[in-house]
C-alpha cells in the first residue's frame, strides 16, 4: 500500500494512429483521391480507428495496422470528393526519433489517466523520465515506435500499459515480448523490464536514470542548440539530476530512518507553499545519491541525501526575496520539528541575483578554491615527504634517479682514451721505464735499495745516508 500510494504515473505522449493529422507530411489526414506511402525500409505499427477511401497505398517492408472494431479501408470509386487533392500522395512520417529518455515526450498523469494538475511541484528533468519505479502508461488505442537506447542494459520499471491491458508482472511482459507487436514498437539498444516492485522505502528512492543524463540533456536542449539559456542570476545553481543551472534556492537533508518523503512532501505544499505570499513558487523534492568528495577536489564516495529545489516563476527583486524567505522558512521549520520529522541536518544555498545570493556563490566558489588549493599544498607536502626519506635512505627508490641538488661536488673527468695515466701531477714528473729490461734508472735502484712507496721527485734519497 504505501508503495502504490507514492507511485508515479508517466504517459507517453507522441503515437502513430492513422488518424493523427502531425503523422503525416501534409499535416492532415489522407482522403479519397490521395496516394498513401509508407516509406519501404521503415518499421512501423499503426492504430486505425476509422473506415477510410482511398486511391492507392504502398504498405512497409515490416509494419502492422492495427484495425480497431469497424475500420478498414475501401479503394475510391472516382467520384468526386470535395477539399481532397486529385492524385496528391501524402506520406507517414518517419518515428523513428522518438526516444524513450526526451523529457519532452512524457507527461505526469494520475492512475485514471487524466493529468497531473500541480501548480507547486514540478520535476528535475532526470525525473521526467520514467524513473525505475513508475508506471508507464500508453494510451488505449493507440499506436507507438519508441526508441529505447540507453547506457543501461536494463531498464526497470514497475508497471507498462499499452493497448489498455496492465502487465505488471516479469511474467506478464515476457510473454508480451514474445508477441509481433513489440519488436515493432520498441527498438533500440536497451531492454525494458517491468518488476512489478514499487520504491518500499518511505525516504524514498533514487530516481536511477543518472547514466542517460546526458541523453536526457541532449533531447532537452536539442531545439537551443545544446547551449543551456542565459540565467538571470550572477552565480546559479546546479541541483542535481537538472540539465541547467537555476536561479532559485537548493536544501540538502541529512535524514534518519524515520523520515518520510511523501508525508514531508504534503507538509511543505500545505503549510507552505499554500500561501498566498508564495504564490508562483515552484518545488522538487526527491532523494538523489550526492557525491562526497576529499578536500571539495577529490571524489570519495556518494551519499543519499534529499534535495528540495526552489524555483519562482516570475524574475525580479521580489521574487528573489520570495525564494529566499521561502528557503528561510523551510530551514526554521527543519531547526524547530526536524527531529520529530527524521531530519538530522540541513543546508541551504541561495542564487537569485541580489546582494545576499552573490555572497553565497561567492562563498561556495570560495570554499572550492580553498579545497584546490588544500589539495595542492597536500600533494606537495607528499612528495616532499617522499624525497626526504629517499635522502636520508629511510625510503629505496630502484627504479627512480633523483639528482642531489644540494651536493655540488663534481666528478673528476674520465681519463683520454688510451692514456695510462690515471691524472697528471705537475709535482710527478717520472718518465716511463723503458722497454728495455736490462737498463735500469736511477730511481729503480733507489726504490729497490730504499723502503718507499713511490717515486717522490722532491725526495733524494742520497739526501738520507750519512
Amino acid at each position: 500500500l504505501p508503495a502504490a500510494a507514492t507511485a508515479v504515473y508517466k504517459q507517453w505522449i507522441p503515437n502513430t494512429n492513422f488518424e493523427t493529422a502531425s503523422n503525416w507530411d501534409k499535416g492532415r489526414v489522407p482522403c479519397a483521391s490521395n496516394v498513401v506511402r509508407f516509406e519501404e525500409n521503415k518499421v512501423v505499427s499503426v492504430f486505425v480507428r476509422s473506415p477510410h477511401t482511398l486511391t492507392d497505398m504502398y504498405l512497409p517492408l515490416n509494419g502492422e495496422l492495427v484495425l480497431a472494431a469497424g475500420a478498414g479501408f475501401a479503394a475510391f470509386d472516382g467520384s468526386w470528393d470535395p477539399g481532397c487533392d486529385s492524385g496528391a500522395t501524402v506520406r507517414f512520417s518517419d518515428a523513428e526519433h522518438h526516444a524513450w529518455f526526451d523529457p519532452t515526450l512524457w507527461q505526469a498523469v494520475s492512475p485514471s489517466g487524466e493529468l497531473e494538475s500541480s501548480s507547486h511541484i514540478f520535476s528535475v528533468d532526470e525525473e521526467r523520465v520514467p524513473c525505475h519505479y513508475d508506471d508507464v502508461i500508453f494510451q488505449p488505442e493507440t499506436s507507438f515506435r519508441v526508441n529505447v537506447d540507453s547506457s543501461q542494459q536494463v531498464i526497470h520499471l514497475r508497471s507498462i500499459s499499452l493497448m489498455g491491458q496492465e502487465l505488471s508482472s516479469p511474467e506478464a511482459w515476457s510473454a508480451y515480448l514474445q508477441g509481433p507487436s513489440a519488436a515493432l514498437q520498441f527498438h533500440g539498444n536497451g531492454t525494458l523490464q517491468v518488476t512489478g516492485s514499487g520504491c518500499a522505502d518511505k525516504s524514498g528512492c533514487a530516481c536511477g536514470n543518472t547514466l542517460d543524463g546526458h541523453r536526457i540533456c541532449a533531447a532537452l536542449l536539442r531545439a537551443s542548440g545544446g547551449q543551456c539559456p542565459a540565467p538571470a542570476c550572477r552565480s546559479p545553481l546546479q541541483p542535481l539530476g537538472h540539465c541547467c543551472p537555476i536561479c532559485g534556492a537548493t536544501i540538502n537533508l541529512d535524514f534518519t530512518p524515520d523520515f518520510d518523503l511523501q508525508k514531508y512532501q504534503n507538509r511543505l505544499v500545505q503549510a507552505l507553499l499554500s500561501q498566498p505570499k508564495y504564490t508562483g513558487m515552484q518545488m522538487a523534492i526527491s532523494k538523489v545519491q550526492k557525491e562526497q568528495t576529499f578536500l571539495g577536489v577529490i571524489p570519495r564516495s556518494s551519499t543519499p541525501v534529499i534535495q528540495i529545489v526552489l524555483i519562482h516563476e516570475g524574475t525580479g527583486v521580489q521574487t528573489s526575496s520570495t525564494v529566499e524567505q521561502l528557503a528561510a522558512d523551510i530551514m526554521e521549520d527543519i531547526a524547530q520539528h526536524g527531529e520529530a520529522l527524521g531530519i538530522s541536518s540541513g543546508k541551504m544555498e541561495v542564487a537569485t541575483g541580489n546582494a545576499f545570493s552573490e555572497q553565497v556563490g561567492n562563498h561556495t566558489l570560495s570554499r572550492i578554491t580553498m579545497g584546490t588549493v588544500l589539495g595542492l599544498l597536500f600533494g606537495l607536502l607528499f612528495l616532499g615527504g617522499i624525497l626526504f626519506l629517499h635522502r636520508k635512505g629511510k625510503l629505496r627508490l630502484p627504479a627512480l634517479c633523483l639528482p642531489q641538488l644540494w651536493d655540488r661536488v663534481e666528478d673528476p673527468a674520465p681519463p683520454a682514451p688510451g692514456s695510462e695515466k690515471g691524472f697528471d701531477n705537475p709535482m710527478f714528473d717520472v718518465e716511463p721505464p723503458r722497454a728495455d729490461p736490462g737498463e735500469e734508472t736511477l730511481q729503480e735502484m733507489a726504490h729497490r735499495d730504499h723502503p718507499v712507496f713511490y717515486l717522490n721527485p722532491l725526495y733524494n734519497a742520497n739526501e738520507t745516508e750519512t
